[in-house]
This record gives C-alpha cells, structure tokens and sequence, in this order.
C-alpha cells in the first residue's frame, strides 16, 4: 500500500493544490468513475478557486465525446477504460478549457461492469499540460466501489501535483 492510499485526500488535495497554485497554473479535471469527486476534494479546499478552472464529469461515452471531443472510433477500438481514452480525455480537458494542467480518470469501479481483460478495480489515469508530454498509468486497485473510487482519486491528486512540478 502507497501513503497516497492512507493519507487524507485533504492533505493530497492541499498539496496538489500548493504545487499548482506555486506556479500559477490552473487545473481541470476530466472524470468518468469517480464522478467528479477529484474535483469535489479540490474545491473542498478554501481558496481554491485561483487553482481550479473547471471540471468534467464525463461518465458516458457520448458524454467523453461531446465535452472532451474523445474521438468515438478510439472509444470503439480501446473501450472508455483504456489509457489511449485516458490520454484523449486529458488532453481534450487542456484543449476545452483555460487550464494549464489536466487530470483524467477512467476506469471500472464494480461491483459490475468487469470483463475477463478489464477487471473491477481497473482504473486509467492520464494528466496533460500545455507544452508537456501527457503521460499516463494504469492501476488494478483493490477493494469495493467506495475504496477504488478514494484511491483513484489519491493518485489523480498525486498526478496533478506531478505536472505542476514539470
């Protein structure tokens, strides 16, 4: 277990907060599984409008399509729960907004929605700054629907702090 996992997601959302707030840079966040809770555990955080610029919360396909302009035939070949959707959807939050950096999360969090090559847990994270290379992850993170939400939203917070800092 990573102390992303333990740590509060205040403490995580203050510290990605910081980062950004350090060098001027705005985020937005493009979320599917978590449901817009990265950036509920931002804007938790008084003060943080001169970080946050805005969230999508784009949990269907046409949703990642119409708000991120995630191209359909890539939904297609890859599936919505896949680094190449995770990569678009970060990228179309740079292309769709003010920010300077972007967080995308995609993923399987259960209790159904599992293939035998896509399992519960499954989550895609991708984050993109202007100027930057995006880079993603991709994690099989245990637990029920709850925990594999709380930890997506761990690691999303970890990876703004990290394109801040590039």
């Amino acid at each position: 277990m990573t102390d992303e996992w333990t740590e509060p997601l205040a403490d995580l959302a203050i510290r990605a907060l910081g980062e950004c707030r350090a060098r001027g840079l705005m985020v937005a966040t493009a979320e599917s599984c978590t449901g817009g809770l990265v950036a509920a555990a931002l804007t938790e955080i008084a003060g943080s409008s001169d970080v946050v610029e805005r969230g999508f919360v784009t949990y269907s396909n046409a949703a990642k399509a119409e708000m991120l302009g995630v191209p359909m035939p890539l939904i297609q070949d890859f599936g919505a729960v896949s680094a190449e959707v995770a990569r678009a959807m970060a990228e179309g939050a740079i292309r769709n907004s003010a920010a300077a950096v972007a967080v995308a999360v995609t993923g399987i969090a259960g209790p159904g929605g599992a293939t035998p090559t896509k399992p519960v847990g499954l989550v895609h994270f991708a984050a993109a700054g202007r100027g930057q290379a995006t880079v993603d992850e991709r994690h099989v993170l245990p637990g029920d629907r709850a925990a594999i939400r709380r930890r997506a939203v761990a690691i999303a917070l970890r990876m703004i702090r990290e394109a801040a800092a590039r």
